[in-house]
């Protein structure tokens, strides 16, 4: 079994009905790692404020980084819906450690910031009434994508998401993560990193922008995306 440098997973939302937990530590028992980084919105707080359920199943995930913590760098980095854990930033508890952000630097010399994202959204920093809003349209189009797709594995057809053709089909989207990539590679620049790794818009990716490296972990919602550094510092973006 291959052993990683850094593995880095963002967007599980844990507390909702679509977090895939059991895949997550499936995945995690796969992979192992020096590093992992838990990239933001591991927690869905809003999900659950709204009345969302939490499973045995999502303990479990919080039980496994814990235990993974004792012999594994954990980092868990606040994400909008989990800033519940603001107030432990700086802190480590049961050897988990809570950060703003993170410069990871690899073994090639290559330096990364890695940030949620959350930040430069502009809907989360001045307007996250909206943000809310949205949160909720997303969770009826995750609602839809249960029914529709119970109907087809009756039907003997695999596995196919509503919201990302929702949001493929969108120019605004399209253009909202245009400028989303850009702005974090700038990030990385001031930063004085070779490139960026953040996750919040559930859309995974591994490019090149402004002549800096542009990865986003995606989300293990719809997508089951991270993103696998080996030894040598080859980066791979995994896609389930």
């Amino acid at each position: 079994m291959k052993h990683y440098q850094a593995v880095i997973i963002s967007d599980l939302h844990l507390g909702t009905k679509d977090s895939k937990a059991d895949e997550f530590i499936e995945f995690i028992d796969k992979h192992p790692t020096d590093l992992l980084i838990m990239n933001g919105d591991i927690v869905d707080a809003w999900a659950l404020n709204r009345g969302s359920k939490w499973k045995k199943s999502h303990t479990k995930v919080i039980s496994k980084l814990l235990h993974l913590s004792n012999k594994t760098q954990v980092i868990w980095i606040r994400g909008n819906h989990d800033e519940f854990i603001e107030e432990f930033m700086g802190s480590n508890f049961g050897g988990v450690e809570f950060k703003e952000n993170y410069i990871l630097s690899l073994n090639n010399g290559t330096k990364y910031f890695v940030f949620h994202g959350d930040i430069i959204d502009v809907f989360i920093t001045k307007y996250k009434w909206i943000a809310k809003i949205g949160s909720v349209g997303y969770d009826l189009a995750l609602w839809l994508n249960r029914q529709y797709n119970k109907y087809r594995r009756w039907k003997g057809l695999p596995y196919q998401s509503i919201s990302k053709k929702i949001k493929a089909g969108v120019k605004q989207a399209t253009n909202y993560i245009n400028d989303f990539e850009e702005t974090a590679v700038k990030m990385a620049e001031k930063e004085g990193c070779d490139g960026v790794i953040c996750g919040h818009i559930h859309q995974p990716c591994k490019r090149l922008v402004n002549n800096h490296i542009y990865l986003n972990s995606g989300d293990w919602v719809e997508n089951m995306s991270a993103i696998l550094i080996n030894k040598d510092s080859e980066i791979k973006l995994y896609e389930k």
